[in-house]
This record gives C-alpha cells, sequence and structure tokens, in this order.
C-alpha cells in the first residue's frame, strides 16, 4: 500500500520549517497572493504555493534514487545500505556541514 501523500499543511509546516533552519523567514513577505506593490516580494501563499509544487514533484523522483549494492547482498541489507550517504572525494569537508 502506498503511504498518503503529505496535506498541504503539513507540507507547508516542512517547508516553514527547512528555510527557518537556513535563516528565512517568510513572514518577512506580504501576506497573501498579491505582491508588495513597492518592492515586488511574492506574497506568502504564492510562495508557499510555489514550493509545495517543487515539493511534490522532486520528493518522488529523490526517494526513488538509490545506490545500487554490491553483487549478493541480502536484500534486506541493501535497502539499508542504498540509504548511507555517497563516499566523497574530500570527507573532511563534510564534516563541517554535519555540525
Amino acid at each position: 500500500m502506498a503511504p498518503t501523500p503529505p496535506t498541504d499543511a503539513e507540507l507547508d509546516i516542512l517547508i516553514r520549517a527547512r528555510l527557518a533552519a537556513l535563516g528565512i523567514d517568510l513572514d518577512q513577505l506580504p501576506p497573501g497572493t498579491t505582491p508588495d506593490p513597492e518592492t515586488g516580494s511574492p506574497g506568502q501563499d504564492s510562495v508557499l504555493a510555489s514550493l509545495r509544487s517543487f515539493v511534490r514533484s522532486t520528493v518522488t523522483t529523490l526517494a526513488a534514487y538509490q545506490l545500487p549494492a554490491p553483487a549478493g547482498t541480502d536484500p534486506a541489507v541493501a535497502t539499508a545500505l542504498s540509504q548511507q550517504p555517497a563516499p566523497l572525494l574530500y570527507p573532511s569537508i563534510s564534516t563541517e556541514w554535519r555540525k
């Protein structure tokens, strides 16, 4: 059975949380769908609608991506292996990203 897709409200929470982690506050944009006449900034609802569409169109593609498991690997183990991060040329750089 396929998982239930997230609702708009659930996606809004996810999007706001991810943006907040990056230091972006959507509450600074004008409310509603109309852009600010002075700055041209899009409205909060327009931005959220665009980001919801982006998330819905890319998450299924990204979730389907899996690294191939070595030949002869047990299928139960192969799923866990496919979720491991890809090896990096300079792994010391990525340690800063994970802090």
